[in-house]
């Protein structure tokens, strides 16, 4: 899959920027214990992802994640249903505009 993607895709670097970024506050977000969660690295870049290409619809991006193979590749073929990737959304929302600002600045 990964040859699919050409080296200079969007998808890329997405997915470079998102590893080099300070997700700290995301761990907190998360118990030690319970059922093993999805990623927070994940999720936070199949959304960002979503939102570059204007697709805001939970259910939408449970849709991309089992037919673009762009969001495949970026999930790691995970395929979190609508509920999930809404529940991260606003669990998340606050360090979502942390993360957004040091997306900015990254690419500047």
């Amino acid at each position: 899959m990964d040859e699919s993607i050409a080296a200079n895709d969007p998808v890329r670097v997405v997915n470079t920027v998102v590893d080099n970024l300070n997700l700290d506050n995301f761990k907190k977000l998360y118990k030690e214990t319970g059922r093993s969660a999805y990623h927070p690295k994940m999720m936070l870049k199949v959304i960002i992802y979503a939102y570059m290409n204007n697709i805001y619809s939970c259910r939408k991006i449970e849709k991309l994640l089992l037919r673009d193979i762009h969001y495949i590749w970026l999930a790691g073929n995970e395929h979190p249903d609508f509920i999930t990737i809404n529940r991260f959304r606003n669990r998340v929302k606050e360090e979502i505009n942390n993360v957004f600002t040091q997306l900015v600045l990254v690419l500047a």
